[in-house]
């Protein structure tokens, strides 16, 4: 039996506790290590990886120290996003302290608040000389990769590839205050989510075995706006619930985006990806579709058919909660049941693939590199968004570029 590999995780929130729950289905991995803004959450993640039996991680003050430790082989960077830069750069400190490098850095979608942000985060990663991992769960989907595989088996390999790629994700809104603050993510939901639905929909209409730069992204269009949160019954809301700093009368992010981005491959043809997403749906919990389309075949997906349903009539009462489904929104009626959210949005799948690579010396199917693409395509669409006008890829300034919404000047 292999040493398991020892991961240390940066952050303690509701992702990085999906993180350690996917644990129990991977082989060959433990927890090291845990530190977050707190420490009294770091015990709190640090217990629950014990409960699972997952590991006896150790609890540490900062980033650099855990770094350091050689209690953890590999690190995944599950922070809020304005401390992700910060945080790497603390990392490769911690790193060049230790007697043997890291073998792997991992960090959470997306990789950075801007395009020149994601340039930092590579060019701290090749300093260090530590392989790194783009951390995407949508394309570990159990049935998202199925389905790919067997329609570039069966339908391209017989009518010709695939040329449409839809792919959306909505909910009522983020578990905590930072995520509402644009100058602390970046932008609202567009930074949020569809960085999912843009790798998502790249990576479909990708060839299996073909690297992300066999497509190249030629042109954007993309619309942001705020729907719900602006009226003032929910910025109240807002405020009531996340705080005083998250005042959508005053400093709002988008609520809703919606992006198209036109590919060619190397044949040159030519391939769209169609994105939406939201923070102002309300349905049963978080809805993620997602649609592959070519000559004579098709795909779709849609996260909430479960398969497994319950129903509770009205003269049950619950208490709110997300036992059933992520971003429940209600107790009574005819509600989904996801059994196992760590596979059913491919956290499984995806730890199984890192900590894999990272433990062989292998190359991920995903990269910083390929999280710098993704901020990239994320600036288009902001500015896109804000210009009203298509954005040309080759010859935008997108490094430089900064959204109004991350700067808390936009305004819908």
């Amino acid at each position: 039996m292999p040493e398991p590999l020892r991961l240390g995780i940066i952050g303690a929130g509701f992702n990085a506790r999906l993180h350690v729950q996917s644990l129990v289905s991977v082989r060959d991995v433990e927890l090291g290590g845990v530190t977050s803004r707190t420490r009294s959450s770091s015990k709190r993640l640090a217990a629950y990886a014990r409960e699972l039996e997952v590991g006896a991680p150790e609890v540490f003050d900062d980033t650099e120290s855990l770094a350091a430790s050689e209690v953890v082989d590999a690190l995944w960077i599950n922070c809020p996003n304005d401390a992700r830069l910060p945080t790497m750069e603390a990392i490769v400190r911690g790193n060049a302290r230790r007697a043997k490098p890291l073998l792997g850095i991992a960090c959470e979608k997306p990789l950075a608040r801007t395009a020149l942000e994601a340039e930092s985060m590579c060019r701290l990663a090749e300093e260090a000389g530590v392989p790194t991992g783009y951390l995407e769960n949508m394309i570990f989907v159990p049935a998202l990769r199925r389905g790919k595989e067997i329609l570039w088996r069966r339908g391209a390999s017989s009518a010709g590839r695939p040329y449409l790629a839809r792919a959306t994700e909505e909910h009522t809104g983020p578990h905590s205050s930072w995520f509402w603050m644009g100058t602390r993510t970046g932008g609202g939901a567009l930074i949020d989510l569809m960085c999912h639905g843009l790798e998502t929909a790249r990576w479909l209409l990708t060839a299996p075995g073909a690297p992300r730069s066999s497509l190249t992204p030629v042109q954007v269009t993309a619309r942001i706006d705020c729907l719900k949160w602006t009226r003032p019954e929910y910025a109240a809301e807002l405020k009531r619930t996340m705080g005083d700093e998250v005042d959508y009368a005053k400093r709002p992010s988008e609520d809703y985006a919606s992006a198209s981005v036109l590919y060619r491959d190397e044949e040159g043809n030519r391939l769209i990806t169609e994105s939406t997403t939201s923070w102002c749906y309300v349905g049963a919990g978080l809805r993620c579709t997602v649609e592959l389309l070519g000559p004579e075949y098709s795909m779709q997906l849609d996260t909430l058919d479960t398969g497994l349903t319950v129903f509770f009539s009205r003269r049950i009462a619950g208490s709110a909660g997300e036992d059933l489904v992520e971003k429940q929104n209600a107790e009574q009626g005819l509600m989904p049941v996801i059994p196992d959210e760590a596979t059913h949005y491919g956290y499984v799948g995806e730890n199984r693939h890192f900590t894999r690579a990272f433990r062989t010396e292998s190359t991920p199917e995903l990269t910083f590199h390929d999280g710098r693409e993704i901020s990239r395509i994320l600036a288009a669409c902001y500015l896109s968004a804000e210009t009203g006008q298509a954005v040309d890829m080759q010859s935008a300034d997108l490094a430089g570029f900064e959204p109004a919404v991350s700067c808390g000047t936009w305004r819908p």
